[in-house]
């Protein structure tokens, strides 16, 4: 298999993308938007072709229809798992299939993301996960004197804990992956709660988590790192 590296955040990333879609449209458009931006794709539409791609554990991503001519991308998930792969997995599903997503998740999917979709937040969900994977090389992240453990979940300035929600602590990573880079609120509602940020409650919401995780770090640390940028959301600035 040919291979495509890309640069994520200082790290070598070799980003090898299998689509399981029997939608033969949304299939290409799919393909067609990732390579063009340098991921190496390959495409599967019927299960049994799907589960002779898997038995190849060459893929850092898969983006897993479940529903597929043949059998079910459930299944096709559990075959994966039993490799002990540790592939990023994106489910697709219809929006009303709620238990599949929960499913899916439940085995170790990485993400869902609901059809009808568009094509940058799919890869946004893609370059999340290869940002984690990549960031999880090491436990510990480092940033001046503030110290993430991503093992423990737990931040400390120098050796002072820096006690944070699990919302605010998702927001973190999420800031800290995405450094010095604009992420829009809707980025963040879709990272952190995928269906369920559909409300001006959830805009408000990210703000309020945002303002906090801002005020605890500033206060720990004497260092703003999180600006807003008016009318786009928020960056994490560092050297």
């Amino acid at each position: 298999m040919s291979v495509s590296v890309v640069r994520i955040n200082h790290l070598t990333v070799v980003m090898n993308v299998l689509i399981i879609e029997d939608e033969e449209l949304l299939q290409e458009e799919i393909r067609s938007y990732l390579t063009e931006r340098g991921f190496n794709c390959e495409v599967a539409a019927t299960f049994e072709k799907a589960k002779g791609k898997i038995s190849q554990p060459d893929y850092d991503i898969v983006v897993l229809d479940i529903t597929l001519p043949g059998g079910s991308g459930i299944e096709l998930l559990k075959m994966m798992k039993r490799q002990k792969s540790d592939t990023g997995i994106i489910i697709v599903s219809a929006r009303d299939s709620l238990t599949d997503k929960l499913s899916g998740l439940d085995l170790g999917a990485d993400d869902y993301i609901t059809k009808p979709f568009y094509m940058e937040e799919l890869n946004a969900r893609i370059n999340a996960i290869l940002r984690r994977r990549a960031l999880g090389i090491n436990d510990i992240i480092r940033i001046d004197d503030l110290q993430v453990d991503t093992s423990a979940k737990t931040v400390f300035h120098a050796k002072t804990e820096i006690v944070l929600t699990k919302k605010e602590y998702e927001l973190l990573l999420y800031f800290i992956v995405n450094k010095n880079r604009v992420v829009s609120k809707q980025s963040i509602l879709a990272h952190l709660w995928g269906d369920d940020y559909a409300s001006n409650e959830s805009i408000d919401t990210i703000y309020v988590h945002t303002m906090n995780l801002r005020k605890k770090l500033v206060s720990h640390t004497g260092i703003d790192y999180i600006k807003t940028v008016y009318g786009m959301g928020y960056k994490w600035v560092q050297g």
